[in-house]
């Protein structure tokens, strides 16, 4: 796959710059993790790769056609099923036995068809993974993906993370997460 590439790209809020002139390439292969301070515009760079928002000016090319995501948030319908969830992101001819074995994979099992509003934190935010690694994306967004999981699970489910061969680009705080992956690194600064 192409690597994205971005020259000179800016966005303000309200007057505030939050991306100034920022130029990168990101690899179409492999793992590339954000890294930055809060507030300095890594969230707005992913939101504009996914076309979410819209940069003020700048070029991007080599944007897959396809990509997944992992928000912030984890964006479930509380009320359905894990496997619905799922679902609503990927081919609806996905069979069971394929999600059950990545939340096996994730260290969730035995919660295919339960709500989500029943799950904890931890779980409800490797279903957002799950959702994101079986979607019929060419490249895989994340934002923070792995906050809120014990180290023991983060651990577990970055090694099933880095293992699915798909292009990974992962915001993240914490150094560690970076080095388990084996990432890139594009440092941000304010």
């Amino acid at each position: 796959m192409k690597d994205i590439i971005i020259s000179k790209l800016n966005k303000a809020y309200e007057g505030t710059a939050v991306l100034k002139d920022f130029s990168t390439r990101i690899s179409g292969n492999g793992i590339t993790c954000i890294m930055g301070p809060s507030g300095c515009g890594k969230t707005t760079l992913m939101n504009i790769l996914l076309g979410l928002e819209k940069a003020d000016s700048g070029e991007i090319s080599g944007l897959p056609d396809r990509v997944s995501a992992v928000f912030q948030e984890d964006r479930l319908c509380e009320d359905f099923s894990a496997s619905a969830n799922i679902r609503m992101a990927c081919s609806r001819s996905l069979p069971d036995e394929e999600i059950q074995k990545w939340l096996d994979h994730l260290e969730i099992p035995e919660i295919l068809h339960k709500k989500t509003s029943e799950l904890s934190g931890g779980m409800k935010r490797r279903v957002a993974i799950a959702r994101a690694m079986l979607a019929e994306g060419d490249m895989i967004f994340m934002d923070e993906p792995f906050k809120g999981l014990d180290d023991e699970t983060r651990k577990a489910v970055i090694r099933e993370v880095k293992a699915c061969g798909k292009p990974l680009l992962i915001i993240t705080h914490d150094p560690e997460d970076a080095e388990l992956l084996g990432a890139n690194i594009i440092y941000f600064n304010t």
